[in-house]
């Protein structure tokens, strides 16, 4: 008996940056999603002082990296990635400002250069945690292996629909569910029954999943997906309705699979 069907699947290639929507993508044990956050924009001072190559560079705690809570005009740029041609393109305003390889020490030096100088032109939070201005360098390997996600075990993410539903009737405003940047958005459960998943194993699709915890929420939320503001204020929301500032579930893979949209969730 089906739980919920997938409505959405999203992939973020470079972390902190456009959430790209697929129609299927492979689901791996012990790894996660092939190309899901396997780049990010670290700051060079962290890479220089452990003396770690750009390519390889591990895991970090997103403290290190330029992401969106704490830089959120970084979602003003519309970043486009292409596996098969490991080519970035990036477009502000509907114009086009980069197309650059990952896979190149040229290309991935153009993308590490434009966004250090975007960073020079705009203004972090007061709660920025690397607010001086440093050099960036794109980290991560175009084969799709590298992994940034925001904890260190690999990890996808689930959020029901009807949950981003009702957020959108207390806001009285339409809530994008880019905001809450999940892998897997879920239809046929009720808001925020997502919850009583967590400790139990599923089908989805052709893969095995475990959930595993609810997703404690920072400020990225609160920032426009298309324009950079913070314009609804959805973490107080949620701690003044709920006493809690949670959307959404962890979960981890238990067998390999692929899953697509229309796909089932299953005991």
């Amino acid at each position: 008996m089906a739980l919920a069907t997938i409505k959405q699947l999203f992939t973020y290639p470079i972390k902190g940056l456009t959430p790209q929507e697929m129609s299927e993508f492979a689901l791996t044990a012990g790894h996660g999603i092939k190309g899901d956050r396997a780049f990010a924009l670290m700051f060079a001072d962290n890479l220089e002082a452990a003396k770690i190559p750009a390519e390889n560079a591990p895991w970090m705690s997103k403290k290190y990296l330029a992401v969106q809570n704490d830089w959120p005009l970084l979602a003003a740029l519309e970043c486009h990635y292409q596996p098969e041609t490991a080519v970035l393109t990036v477009k502000r305003q509907g114009v086009a400002v980069l197309s650059a390889e990952t896979n190149t020490a040229a290309g991935r030096d153009r993308i590490s250069s434009f966004f250090t100088e975007y960073l020079a032109e705009i203004e972090p939070t007061k709660e920025a945690r690397h607010p001086q201005l440093a050099p960036l360098r794109l980290v991560g390997d175009s084969s799709g292996e590298t992994r940034y996600p925001d904890r260190s075990p690999v990890h996808i993410s689930l959020l029901s629909q009807a949950t981003l539903d009702q957020l959108t009737a207390l806001a009285g405003q339409n809530t994008d569910v880019r905001r809450f940047r999940p892998n897997i958005v879920l239809e046929g459960i009720s808001a925020w029954s997502e919850f009583e998943l967590i400790g139990k194993q599923f089908q989805l699709g052709t893969a095995r999943i475990e959930v595993t915890a609810p997703i404690g929420r920072c400020v990225n939320i609160e920032v426009n997906p298309q324009t950079g503001d913070r314009d609804i204020p959805l973490l107080s929301l949620l701690q003044q309705e709920f006493g809690h500032a949670q959307t959404g579930v962890l979960a981890k893979i238990i067998n390999s699979g692929t899953v697509k949209i229309g796909d089932s969730l299953k005991p």
